[in-house]
Order: structure tokens, then sequence, then C-alpha cells
């Protein structure tokens, strides 16, 4: 008697199939026909976008084209700020893994970290959270400047 109470009646079971069909089946259709087949075929964490010209090749008073450098920017600085912590958790886990053997196995991949965070504080270091592309551009000039003048007394 339990399983016949707890089980729906044929007429309720058949509406409930009919009503899905009826309410799914145009919006399946038009998903199946015109939908996926105009879809791009690829992950959404693999998203590329395309390049822009940087700070230094837009003109002065161009808004959209400083907007889109700096927002490149801001993109490549998440990208390179992603890659040096990926290195410094392996070279973590290969000091977990490895022990007292660390120093010798994990040597690679500590000078791999130590270079990816050194390029890194290079390029963004002492910029600040909230810093712009500009601020960026000029730090770059003026470490140029700085090592040709470096480079001229050296000779």
């Amino acid at each position: 008697m339990a399983n016949n109470e707890e089980r729906t009646p044929k007429g309720v079971e058949k509406g409930l199939v009919a009503m899905y069909k009826v309410l799914d089946g145009p919006t399946s259709w038009v998903k199946e026909t015109f939908v996926q087949p105009f879809q791009k075929k690829y992950p959404y964490y693999h998203r590329r976008f395309n390049r822009v010209p940087t700070i230094d090749q837009c003109d002065v008073n161009e808004a959209a084209c400083i907007y889109e450098a700096q927002e490149q920017w801001k993109r490549d600085k998440m990208v390179d700020s992603k890659i040096v912590r990926i290195l410094k958790d392996r070279y973590i886990d290969c000091n977990y893994y490895e022990g007292e053997d660390a120093p010798v196995k994990c040597a690679s991949i500590a000078a791999v970290s130590e270079e990816a965070a050194t390029n890194w504080f290079i390029k963004y270091g002492d910029l600040g959270y909230n810093s712009t592309v500009v601020e960026a551009y000029m730090k770059q000039k003026h470490r140029m400047i700085w090592e040709r003048r470096k480079s001229a007394e050296a000779v």
C-alpha cells in the first residue's frame, strides 16, 4: 500500500511531461538551431583579448586609446602577478615534498621563482595599488635613463 500512495497517478505524470515538452521544446530548438552552431568553442578561462596600442603609441588627447592601454596594463599586471604566485607556490610545494633535500633538488625552481619576482618588481614594484599605466611608463622611462647613465659612467 505504501508504494501506491507515494506514486503519482499516470495522468498527472503524462500531463507534466507534456507541459515540459510544450515549454522546453521551442527554446531547445532555438538554442540548437541558432545559438550553438555560431558559438565559439573555447573554455571561459582561456579568453584571449586582442593587444591594443601601448601608452607610448597613444596621442595625448586620445581618451579611448589611453583607456584601452590602461585596461591592457591592468590585465598584464594581473597575469604577471598570477604567474609569480604560481611559481612561488611550486617552490613551496617542492620544499614541502623534498624535505631535507630541498635546497639541492629545488634550486632550479627557486631560481626561476626569484627571477620572476625580480622582473615583476622591476616592472610593477613601488607603483602602489591604484597606479596607472602612465606612472608605469614614467617608471620605465626613468629606469632606462638610469641604466644609460650607469653604463656611461662605467665606460
